[in-house]
């Protein structure tokens, strides 16, 4: 069997428990590893898998009193149960080939909002939608060039520009700005500060900067899982937190892009020891296990850089640019979007800084896709106008040097596309683009996995994807931005 498919059911246990995977681990087969080296591509005993398998059906009709159980420091003992092996297809018992009896999945826990976990969970964290959508579409490409816009509008001030990412995802947004930077201020030394909880997304990011470090030396590079709250800052506002915080500098040798890859390869082991995230029982977002600050930058500009590099407890904000591209979920409150994502970004502004929002928009083939299945169905209640009217609700006097820009449609809404070959979707449409065209459209409106179950039973909702591809000759999806300037003094 494939690993996935075990790393699923974790996943999803661990979500309903509210468990770290490396916990998960210790309380099974007391290995803390387990799941990141399954993550990474290792197998695991037909023993190890039914151990698995009987721990999460021992706690299925309540996960979250293991999770009590745990912080109250009683632990149970790892499953021993054995696994009958006339499974295995080749003879060799020892390695898992076919999926063993699959345990009833467990029951959602209701929660503090009245919803139950699966509900809430965040749907931009399901990773095989999201691989498929940001590798189809060209919405990191579009949201890159709209937020390069705004560097004509930022004049930063010595030592350094100041960036801060509110939300990294696979990188390809923060490092097409750091190419436009370095075009606009070539010899000028940046320091940026990158937002990302999810481990895979930090893996995707290393994976493309080498390159940044070899074409502009003079940067500063900050990785995080802390909170929108504390990001900005690089600093924990719990004490508990602040005192398990992992604060982590590596200075980079060599001179070539190459050089600088094997470096931050070697990175790997520690990430997957330490960037784990949980899930919040109240509100099914991803949290993070142990606070990470992760700083990266050439040793051979140290003495350049010096001033600029962050120390724990001295950490200042004042950024000359903020990116905030999709960094809530879109049914959520103009209220909670203000109050727990744009107010502390705001407020982390510099003299003359400029705060990007992007979110999407609907009004587009992507939300007639979703609603010929769900009529009636539209997630993006809030608009920017909303947003921005709760923002400034929300910071009060903090908020009175600050301007509040939400634009004309012709200068705020921009649109992205589904990449298609010419031709593709004139006549019959492949299954393959189809699949992706579907996906695209509920991952973009956010459709949770629990809605999907029953519409996916038939092939109406393929039949609804193609007859909107044949009407406009593609698919395509509105965003909208705004904007939030700090006046200069």
């Amino acid at each position: 069997m494939a690993a996935q498919e075990i790393l699923n059911e974790i996943s999803d246990f661990c979500r309903l428990a509210g468990l770290a995977e490396s916990t998960f681990g210790r309380l099974c087969v007391n290995d803390g590893k387990l799941v990141s080296r399954l993550r990474d591509g290792g197998s695991v005993t037909l023993d190890t898998l039914a151990r698995l398998r009987a721990f999460m059906a021992s706690h299925a009709d309540d996960p979250q009193a293991l999770r009590l159980r745990v912080k109250k420091g009683s632990r149970p003992a790892p499953t021993q149960t054995p696994l009958p092996t006339q499974g295995a297809s080749n003879g060799e018992s020892g390695t898992v080939l076919v999926p063993a009896s699959k345990p009833a999945a467990p029951a959602a826990p209701a929660n503090a909002a009245g919803g139950n976990s699966e509900e809430n969970f965040r749907f931009f964290d399901n990773r095989q939608k999201y691989l498929l959508f940001v590798n189809t579409c060209s919405e990191k490409w579009v949201v890159a060039n709209r937020v390069a816009m705004e560097l004509a509008n930022i004049s930063p001030r010595p030592p350094a520009l100041r960036l801060f990412d509110a939300g990294v995802g696979d990188g390809t947004v923060l490092t097409r700005v750091m190419r436009a930077m370095h075009a606009r201020f070539p010899t000028m030394p940046f320091y940026v500060v990158g937002k990302e909880v999810s481990l895979e997304d930090v893996r995707l990011t290393l994976d493309k900067i080498p390159d940044r470090f070899y074409e502009h030396p003079s940067t500063v590079l900050v990785l995080t899982n802390l909170y929108y709250s504390e990001a900005p800052w690089l600093s924990p506002k719990s004490s508990t937190a602040a005192h398990s915080l992992i604060w982590k500098e590596v200075a980079l040798t060599g001179n070539s892009s190459h050089d600088f890859e094997e470096q931050l390869t070697d990175l790997q082991s520690f990430l997957s020891e330490n960037w784990s995230a949980k899930v919040s029982p109240k509100t099914g977002n991803p949290m993070y296990d142990r606070p990470i600050v992760l700083t990266l930058y050439r040793e051979d500009h140290r003495f350049l850089l010096d001033p600029i590099l962050p120390r724990p407890g001295r950490v200042t904000a004042d950024y000359d640019l903020i990116i905030a591209s999709q960094p809530y979920r879109a049914r959520a409150s103009a209220e909670f979007k203000a109050k727990k994502v744009i107010g502390p970004l705001a407020r982390a502004l510099g003299p003359g800084g400029r705060l990007i929002g992007i979110h999407s928009s609907g009004k587009d083939p992507g939300l007639e896709i979703v609603q010929k299945v769900w009529p009636g169905e539209n997630p993006f209640v809030v608009d920017r106008h909303a947003l921005l009217k709760s923002v400034k609700i929300e910071l009060g006097a903090a908020g009175r040097n600050l301007n509040f820009n939400a634009y004309s449609d012709a200068r705020s809404v921009f649109r992205y596309d589904m990449h298609t070959l010419p031709g593709e979707v004139v006549g019959a449409i492949g299954t393959s683009t189809l699949f992706a065209a579907w996906n695209a459209a509920i991952y973009v409106a956010q459709i949770e996995d629990h809605r999907l179950s029953e519409v996916v039973k038939n092939d109406r909702y393929l039949e609804a994807t193609e007859e909107v591809l044949q009407k406009y000759g593609g698919l395509w999806f509105n965003d909208e931005s705004f904007v939030i300037s700090r006046r200069q003094p």
